[in-house]
């Protein structure tokens, strides 16, 4: 167990091998430290720079759960600590769908254009996932992951764990997007990237600074030509 994600046997490293070999030949995303919702959009990048090629880092359900894991720390504790056995299609299909509605609500929201029906339909069924409530408890049959020390326990009306966690990025989605962050939503500026992120200070227009290197560097080689 890592971060207290719980998947079974296959707990300590998702598949004692199989995403350890996948990681160790397909890209992972470049930018982290964004809300959970464009984290998820970011799960599709560009890889090797205006030349490079798109990657998908949720093609599998075993990739799902390693995303899972590597923002275990970003979602509610008790749905992590429950989500036993491997990840299904049907959950990773979920994320996609997701994903994709996501990312054109981010593309609107940075084109100050009206958001679509669909996208907002797609993420607002999602959210619903999400729905919980405290409840005091009996001091003895509550599990330690739905509850902190001296509070009280939270309670998911959605039984499947991974889909509390997918409603926890449509909300990272529904607050980002109609909160006052949302000025700050910005598409990376280099060229052939398609990464999004929420401005940190004025001058910012890359997601990374390898974007930012890449652009200048182009930039002065143009520059220097005859």
């Amino acid at each position: 167990m890592e971060h207290g994600i719980i998947v079974g046997e296959r707990a300590t490293r998702f598949g004692e091998g199989a995403v350890e070999t996948e990681s160790e030949t397909k890209p992972r995303p470049p930018l982290s430290g964004e809300p959970l919702a464009l984290e998820l959009v970011n799960t599709t990048f560009v890889h090797g720079g205006l030349r490079g090629s798109l990657v998908d880092a949720l093609a599998t359900p075993t990739e799902l759960d390693l995303w899972l894991e590597e923002h275990a720390e970003a979602f509610p504790r008790g749905p992590v600590r429950r989500a036993s056995g491997p990840a299904t299609a049907s959950h990773l299909a979920g994320f996609r769908r997701l994903r994709e509605a996501l990312r054109e609500l981010s593309r609107a929201c940075v084109a100050q254009e009206p958001y679509g029906e669909r996208a907002v339909a797609a993420v607002n069924r999602a959210a619903r996932l999400a729905a919980s409530w405290p409840e005091i408890g009996d001091g003895t049959a509550d599990a330690p992951a739905d509850r902190t020390a001296d509070g009280p326990v939270v309670r998911w009306a959605e039984p499947d764990p991974r889909l509390v966690l997918l409603g926890a990025v449509a909300v990272s989605g529904v607050e980002l997007l109609t909160g006052p962050r949302r000025r700050d939503v910005r598409a990376c500026a280099a060229p052939g990237c398609v990464l999004y992120f929420v401005r940190t200070h004025r001058r910012r227009e890359w997601c990374t600074p390898a974007c930012g290197n890449r652009v200048r560097v182009a930039r002065h080689n143009r520059q220097r030509r005859p």
